[in-house]
């Protein structure tokens, strides 16, 4: 990745300013809480806003007390939890938290809108649609620094979504900046590498000697499917799964076997394995189907493609499903695991930081 030390940022009457200090980025969304200070210090953790909206400003008032930041800065996409009647709510709740958050270690605080600018979150709550879903936004130029180039693609697949967009060398190029708009051009897929129900995915599956109809409920995830097929690893010590009960191969067999009514000792390991590969190659099909309808809108085939978030398997097949053979950047590969999974964050660190355009 070239060096992002020294990029110019343009600056806003309405920005929240501060010296660049010590900066402290929140990604603030529905499942899971992110932070970054853009000098390699991560912290995320599973976050079910929509079932502890209470506990918000707690949860990030005790990340801001550990780091001691002289600024706050916070993108979201909790806005969308089903807690709130609606995105100003969502909006006006999360800001409201990290009011709290800021307060509670005298910091600055800024949030980050669709059109790159950090404002001051009066300015934010009298936007709220601009301050909704932005964390793509500041990924965007994260992945256009890092491709470098005129025509570039950006697939990330997180735990829950999946973002596709056009790059050119100061970010997206979007159809459309609000989710129900990029949902309808295929810029935004509502599949992720773990969160995804099965019952969503496909119908039925090969197990335990015939096809079997799935149980409409959430028994099982795609994190299962991709846990049986090692495209993400083993975390023994995590209970964020369908059932509670440890991301491991052996726990995928199992809410598997859920999945279909089946008892579990009726499952062997390499039955669920194969069985396994039907839901991940619709997520494939999904996920290809929408950079083909992406990359149509821009009229060219990318000259770089940057693959970011934790679901990178996922994002690699599909697009050799899609038949883009460009050069690839992993961010994974080049940020580290951590880094990665908070990427948005990390990205909107550097951003106040003033080091990425």
């Amino acid at each position: 990745m070239p060096s992002l030390s020294g990029m110019g940022l343009s600056m806003d009457r309405h920005r929240a300013e501060s010296p660049a200090g010590r900066v402290l980025a929140f990604d603030v969304g529905g499942a899971n809480l992110k932070a970054a200070d853009g000098r390699g210090r991560v912290h995320a953790e599973t976050f079910a806003l929509w079932r502890r909206r209470d506990e918000l400003a707690g949860r990030l008032t005790a990340i801001a007390a550990a780091w001691r930041p002289e600024r706050i800065v916070a993108t979201m996409t909790g806005e969308i939890a089903d807690c709130f009647p609606d995105r100003a709510a969502g909006v006006a709740a999360i800001v409201a938290a990290l009011q709290s958050a800021a307060g509670a270690v005298e910091a600055d605080l800024g949030i980050y809108l669709v059109d790159g600018r950090l404002v001051a979150p009066e300015v934010a709550l009298a936007t709220p649609r601009a301050a909704a879903a932005s964390n793509w936004h500041v990924l965007a130029r994260l992945a256009a620094a890092a491709a470098e180039c005129d025509d570039g693609l950006l697939i990330d697949v997180g735990s829950t979504t999946t973002d596709i967009l056009l790059l050119d060398r100061q970010g997206a190029r979007p159809s459309a900046t609000d989710d129900a708009g990029r949902m309808a051009s295929g810029e935004l897929v509502y599949t992720g590498i773990e969160r995804t129900p099965l019952a969503a995915l496909v119908r039925s599956l090969p197990l335990a000697g015939r096809r079997r109809p799935l149980a409409a409920e959430y028994y099982a995830s795609s994190q299962d499917a991709w846990l049986l097929l090692g495209g993400i690893p083993e975390n023994g010590a995590s209970g964020d799964t369908a059932d509670g009960r440890p991301a491991t191969r052996e726990g995928a067999r199992v809410r598997l076997a859920h999945q279909v009514l089946v008892e579990p000792a009726e499952v062997s390991l390499d039955e669920a394995t194969l069985a396994a590969e039907r839901p991940a190659a619709v997520q494939v099909r999904l996920v290809a189907g929408a950079i083909r309808r992406v990359l149509a809108r821009g009229h060219r085939s990318p000259e770089r493609v940057i693959v970011s978030g934790h679901g990178a398997v996922l994002a690699k097949r599909a697009l050799e499903r899609a038949g883009i053979f460009a050069p690839a950047v992993d961010l994974e590969e080049r940020l580290g695991g951590a880094l990665s999974r908070a990427a948005p964050a990390h990205a909107l660190a550097l951003v106040a930081l003033g080091e990425l355009r």
